[in-house]
């Protein structure tokens, strides 16, 4: 019987987790939007294992929340009774995502590979970084127009070549898949 769609994401992010807490380590690509300009569609991303206290406030981490996994910043952490909470945010949206137990936490990321360089995310947010997702966050016109011009960047990074140079209707399309706020 074949698998759904659902069903093979679902596998797949079984198997990411169970690899990143067995393993330590785990390579992902980024989808989504939310995280503009920090983290790019396509970007692949280096994820550790941490536990609570190994994270503040600043970090992008890797969380699973109903069965489907965020990288977002940490913006903050609260005790509350007898565990820890976190809150959570796309660089790119214009407020928190609900509140989640430390428990859900998964990883870090530690590195972001994005063409032919890798760097290490900063926690702190430059001025010119906060203006740019701002402006994504808040105008679909402006970030359709980045995705488009990131389009053949993320199709040159699929075929491990230099940038495409296919036509504009072809980046218009790939960047229909990144419009979810959601990563």
């Amino acid at each position: 019987m074949p698998l759904t769609p659902q069903d093979r994401e679902g596998c797949k992010l079984g198997l990411a987790v169970e690899a990143l807490r067995s393993c330590g380590t785990v390579r992902v690509k980024a989808r989504g939007a939310s995280m503009l300009p920090s983290i790019w569609p396509g970007d692949l991303l280096t994820v550790h294992s941490v536990t609570q206290d190994e994270v503040i406030p600043g970090d992008i981490v890797l969380v699973l929340r109903n069965q489907r996994c965020f990288i977002h910043r940490l913006v903050d952490r609260q005790p509350q009774e007898n565990c820890v909470v976190l809150a959570t945010r796309g660089d790119a949206m214009p407020d928190n995502d609900p509140p989640i137990a430390a428990t859900e936490l998964i990883g870090r990321v530690v590195a972001i590979h994005r063409g032919n360089r890798s760097f290490v995310p900063n926690r702190r947010v430059s001025l010119f970084h906060s203006v740019v997702a701002w402006v994504l966050c808040r105008s679909d016109r402006v970030r359709g127009f980045a995705l488009r011009l990131h389009a053949p960047h993320l199709q040159s990074c699929s075929r491990g070549g230099l940038p495409a140079s296919g036509s504009f209707a072809e980046a218009r399309g790939i960047s229909r898949l990144y419009r979810s706020r959601q990563l």
